[in-house]
């Protein structure tokens, strides 16, 4: 792992976030876009197995975004990295636009699945993982939570049927970052021991600062157990990078006007 090239990319990153947030002249979801962006980094840019030429390949890793309104932290990923062209993410959220608020499936722009409706993608990876397990295929699936779609009981149906069918092909990530878009979650429904709910379901559990790249590189990489399912609960801050909009839920959803675009990019520097 190369720690430099990883906080390189994850920078440039959170740069196209903003820069397409303010050219889109739309409100876009910047805070729980910015505060996964070093998951999706890592994943992209050194853990996954895929081709950027090719990214329907057969024997590629899946990803799947189950918080689909994080779009710009996973579309940011595939620009930086190369899967899809500079020419295509500046059409972000434009008149007849592959790319729109949230993921709609095209593997040709390397669009594991569309996702939106919270609570479903868990339910897709497991689907995918399992087929993986019956046909002898060794890709692994990813899959991407907010800790806010944990409210929904299709995800905990989802997580008792990984640990049954044994799905060690199959790694969550939940960007903990304590915040949904009614407020935050201890006041809508309160997580506690969030950890230890994942282990009673049967699975592998990393917790970790989801903003230190060597900790998310270990836990994708080292944090195994056989037949296992695996979980990392990934400790972050909504809208990482840009201070004023950290921890800040005025920024789940808003508009990046010129005066707050050219704030976030000197604080973007600064950090």
């Amino acid at each position: 792992m190369n720690e430099q090239h990883l906080r390189a990319i994850a920078k440039q990153m959170r740069r196209k976030i903003l820069d397409i947030s303010h050219t889109c002249n739309m409100s876009a979801h910047l805070g729980g876009g910015l505060s996964m962006v070093d998951l999706t980094a890592t994943l992209y840019g050194d853990v996954m197995n895929y081709d950027r030429s090719n990214p329907s390949w057969e024997g590629r890793d899946r990803f799947v975004l189950s918080k689909g309104h994080g779009v710009l932290g996973y579309f940011s990923a595939l620009v930086v990295n190369g899967v899809i062209s500079e020419e295509v993410f500046n059409t972000f959220q434009t008149n007849e636009s592959d790319l729109i608020a949230h993921p709609v499936m095209n593997l040709a722009l390397g669009i594991e699945s569309s996702n939106g409706s919270l609570g479903q993608g868990l339910s897709l990876a497991v689907g995918m993982a399992l087929a993986a397990k019956k046909r002898g295929q060794k890709h692994h699936i990813y899959v991407l939570l907010g800790d806010g779609e944990c409210n929904e009981g299709s995800v905990w149906e989802a997580a008792m049927s990984a640990a049954q069918f044994k799905l060690d092909n199959l790694t969550a990530i939940v960007d903990y970052n304590r915040l949904q878009s009614d407020g935050a979650g201890a006041d809508i429904i309160d997580y506690i021991h969030f950890e230890e709910k994942w282990r009673s379901f049967g699975w592998n559990v990393c917790s970790l600062d989801g903003h230190d790249i060597p900790a998310i590189h270990h836990a994708f990489t080292e944090c195994t157990v056989a037949d296992k399912p695996k979980v990392l609960v990934a400790h972050t801050i909504k809208g990482k990078g840009v201070k004023f909009m950290e921890n800040n839920n005025d920024w789940h959803h808003n508009r990046l006007t010129k005066p707050f675009y050219e704030q976030a990019l000197l604080e973007l520097e600064g950090n």
